[in-house]
């Protein structure tokens, strides 16, 4: 006789990094940027989430001030990080890289008085943050504070 054989076949999906309204933001200067990394499908919670600035990792404690991080862990881990007062040299590239799960990129613009539309970029491009944005780091300032 032959054994009965039972094939399973599980679907697990692949862990996702995304910065909301990426790939590419437009920040006045002087005002806030907002940076929001959202990882999604994760088998466990990232142990860590790292904020890389033109591949160099993100000090919290550096002279320049005002910048900061706040990291919720669950089955979808949110990192928001903030920089008060944007000036020329915070654009560039950004990276927020999970533990566990691939690294999401978003290019920052610190405009000078310029105006987004009249620069010739493909795709969606938004001013400041989301509503959503907006709504954690009120509910996250308000649950800390």
């Amino acid at each position: 006789m032959c054994p009965n054989i039972t094939c399973v076949i599980v679907n697990v999906p692949e862990p996702d990094t995304e910065i909301v309204g990426g790939p590419e933001l437009f920040i006045d200067r002087g005002s806030t940027i907002n940076l929001t990394c959202v990882v999604r499908h994760s088998p466990e919670p990232p142990a860590y989430i790292f904020w890389n600035h033109n591949d160099i990792i993100i000090s919290y404690s550096s002279s320049r001030g005002g910048v900061s991080v706040a990291t919720e862990r669950g089955e979808t881990s949110r990192s928001v990080l903030l920089i008060q007062k944007a000036k020329p040299s915070d654009s560039g590239n950004y990276q927020c890289n999970p533990s566990n799960a691939r690294p999401a990129n978003v290019t920052v613009h610190v405009l000078n008085g310029e105006h987004p539309e009249a620069m010739q970029h493909a795709g969606n491009q938004r001013m400041g943050p989301s509503l959503g944005a907006l709504a954690f780091i009120s509910y996250v300032l308000l649950a800390y504070c």
